[in-house]
């Protein structure tokens, strides 16, 4: 029970904190001016996902540490807890994300209309809450110079990842038949699509990067024939599987549904093409929802290369 409690808040985190750098990113190159006023409700947005993430954070610092300790949440010996929070890095880690969190809610609290300065701040406050979960997972256990480089290489992933994950939720938000009841949020939402496909490939680009150096790491070249034999290789090739999925739907979003859309709107009606864009993103979403599912079972289990 208490690994599948740790697998859900890790999955929370990875959502949590992914959406909290992705999304404020995505208005800062998708959205003009007021755009990041009108088109997005910014404010309330941030403030729950930070609020939620200050409520996750000492949540997962204690079942992991339980589950460190081989005991229950309630029977944390309070010594261990204090020596793992102060003297260890994953509890510095979680120190750090936990003060991030706190000053991003204050920003959203204080700040009453987002700007492309406030974005900028939260994106940056939110990149390093995102960067300390590196610290919960096998990125942190290599060690030496090697080590160094393998931790930036998951750091890196998880930027890559949660900048996806928050543009496919604007995305979204922004595609919402309530969004688009006018030309102009029609023509908001048709850009910002259009925007995100340069982004994205440089995205993608760092996901694939930095997956497989991080893979070289996990698994070693001479148990890449092995990947099949354990539960962590099936769910390291399950995620690889829908990743590949997800490129394919991300292809199809920009060669084929996009320009339908461009058709659409320029015959005045563009209702079904972006119906149609919507539940291509929606799937594409919850495809990334799913790996993020498995990364957080992944985290909990010994990589092929500790074996």
């Amino acid at each position: 029970m208490l690994d599948w409690l740790l697998i859900a808040t890790r999955l929370v985190l990875y959502l949590d904190l992914g959406l909290l750098f992705g999304a404020p990113l995505f208005g800062l190159y998708a959205l003009r001016g007021d755009e990041q006023i009108h088109m997005v409700r910014f404010r309330p947005l941030i403030g729950s996902l930070a609020a939620a993430g200050i409520i996750a954070t000492p949540l997962g610092f204690g079942l992991m540490s339980a589950a460190m300790s081989g005991t229950d949440l309630w029977s944390i010996d309070r010594n261990i807890l204090t020596m793992l929070l102060t003297e260890t890095a994953v509890g510095w880690a979680f120190g750090v994300r936990e003060v991030s969190l706190v000053l991003i809610l204050a920003s959203a609290m204080l700040v009453r209309r987002p700007s492309t300065g406030s974005l900028a701040v939260v994106s940056a406050l939110a990149a390093i809450a995102v960067g300390t979960l590196a610290w919960s997972g096998h990125g942190a256990g290599t060690e030496g110079t090697s080590g160094l480089f393998h931790l930036t290489g998951d750091i890196a992933h998880l930027l890559a990842a949660s900048a996806w994950l928050g543009a496919l939720m604007m995305l979204i938000l922004l595609t919402l038949p309530a969004r688009v009841t006018d030309v102009s949020r029609i023509e908001v939402a048709h850009r910002a699509l259009n925007g995100f496909a340069g982004v994205g490939s440089v995205i993608v680009g760092l996901i694939v990067i930095t997956g497989l150096t991080n893979g070289l790491y996990l698994v070693g070249i001479d148990k890449i024939a092995n990947l099949a034999t354990d539960l962590w290789g099936q769910l390291l090739l399950a995620k690889i599987a829908l990743f590949v999925a997800m490129l394919v739907m991300a292809a199809a979003n920009r060669f084929r549904l996009t320009p339908r859309l461009d058709e659409a709107i320029a015959h005045g009606s563009p209702g079904r093409a972006l119906s149609s864009l919507r539940r291509s993103i929606a799937l594409e979403a919850a495809m990334a929802i799913t790996i993020l599912a498995l990364v957080a079972w992944l985290g909990t289990l010994e990589p092929l290369a500790a074996g």
